[in-house]
């Protein structure tokens, strides 16, 4: 791609090609955490995932979940959802063919929902590997390329489509942002410009609910504990089923709780300690998490896995609750405040030994005071501010927001 000249790079706003759905996923994803504070600044436009693949027919109840969703949020148009954050989903047909059919269309659908944000010379940010059909339609001043998740590894997708996509849009992207070292290093010589930016977390809220502030779920009421939960998405490209049910099989004293969505295969874990409470708001996560008494990760070797950096392992350890975790890279720095087990054995023994032991809840809050998503979103900010001067926009946004500075101090004060 052709460098631009400094007039050519000014952008007033960010266009994200999202990877979820504002209206139906879970809102603490990397793209929305950061964007939705950047906003804050200048208009943020998030497209709803324009999706790797047709939903399968073969899957009847999950294939009508899926198209009866998607129509929903297309019925919505365009909604400023927070000050400054819209949210807006594009006619479009996922897949190869779906492609074909529908991408033309995409990029004057976008451009004009851009404008009525207030946008017009974007930053595109790029999280779904489809958008890397819109590369140049878009009129942008600048390329982001979030890589956050290794979409080629997503068993429901084309990997070699996705691949294509992906590769497209590494030599297209002005700057790529990782979350996960390993991958920004295998990577390095196939991008132009990387930041490592690992997750953040919402210390405040999560915090909070530890200590109490929000009361048990009702749908927790009548699960006695001791109580282990998961929360997040019940998938098999990420979380290892047999594994857990090994597991909650040696544990039968103890409420295995799930929290999120599912997309295995109906009656995968029919034991009675097992409770799968589905997908819960992100507003109601922190106190899920807190009603627990112990937080699991069973997450399985896949390639997936080998390049995520769970966001979930932070805010687990923010509301204070002991942590046991199968092994993973990115779990790195943070690896003597958690329990690691790889075999059901040994995992169910930590799971035991971290219901009798102490959770050094202040010192690992003291740890996160500077992992917070504020610091994160000042962190990407400075980095795009080199990728073309945001006219009009005042983008000093180093410090912390009050909410995290007001954890912070009484994190001190319990000390």
């Amino acid at each position: 791609m052709a460098e631009r000249g400094a007039d050519e790079r000014a952008f007033d706003g960010i266009v994200c090609m999202g990877g979820q759905d504002w209206w139906y996923h879970n809102r603490g994803h990397f793209d929305l955490q950061i964007l939705r504070r950047l906003a804050r600044k200048m208009p943020v436009l998030f497209i709803n995932s324009i999706g790797v693949r047709m939903p399968s027919a073969a899957e009847p109840a999950l294939f009508v979940a899926r198209i009866r969703r998607k129509l929903k949020s297309l019925a919505r148009g365009l909604v400023e959802a927070e000050p400054n954050f819209f949210v807006y989903s594009p006619f479009a047909i996922p897949g190869a063919t779906g492609a074909q059919l529908s991408h033309w269309a995409l990029g004057p659908q976008i451009r004009i929902a851009a404008r009525r944000a207030g946008i017009r010379r974007p930053l595109v940010w790029m999280h779904c590997p489809a958008g890397a059909s819109l590369i140049g339609k878009l009129g942008e001043a600048a390329i982001v390329l979030e890589r956050t998740d290794r979409f080629e590894a997503y068993p429901e997708g084309d990997p070699a489509l996705i691949g294509g996509q992906i590769a497209r849009l590494k030599a297209a992207a002005d700057l790529v942002v990782y979350c996960n070292a390993d991958l920004a290093e295998a990577e390095r010589h196939e991008v132009r410009q990387s930041l490592v930016v690992d997750h953040g977390v919402d210390l405040a809220r999560f915090a909070a609910a530890g200590d109490g502030s929000v009361p048990t779920p009702a749908d927790l009421a009548a699960i006695r504990g001791p109580r282990v939960g998961f929360i997040g998405g019940i998938d098999a490209h990420t979380f290892d089923p047999a594994l857990f049910r090994a597991v909650a099989e040696r544990l039968t004293n103890v409420q295995f709780v799930m929290i999120g969505a599912c997309s295995l295969p109906e009656g995968w874990c029919p034991l009675a300690n097992v409770h799968l409470l589905g997908r819960k708001p992100y507003e109601e996560v922190a106190a899920y998490m807190a009603a627990m008494d112990c937080l699991i990760m069973p997450w399985n070797r896949s390639d997936w896995i080998q390049a995520a950096n769970p966001i979930k392992l932070k805010e687990y350890l923010a509301v204070g609750r002991p942590v046991v975790t199968t092994e993973f890279p990115a779990l790195g720095p943070w690896r003597d405040l958690v329990s690691v087990a790889t075999e059901a054995d040994s995992f169910a023994a930590a799971i035991e030994q971290a219901l009798a032991t102490r959770f050094p809840v202040q010192a690992a809050r003291r740890r996160l005071m500077t992992e917070t998503w504020d610091i994160k979103a000042a962190e990407v900010l400075a980095a795009i501010e080199g990728l073309g001067r945001a006219q009009g926009v005042d983008v000093n946004v180093a410090t912390a927001g009050e909410a995290n500075a007001t954890a912070a101090a009484r994190i001190e004060r319990a000390a």
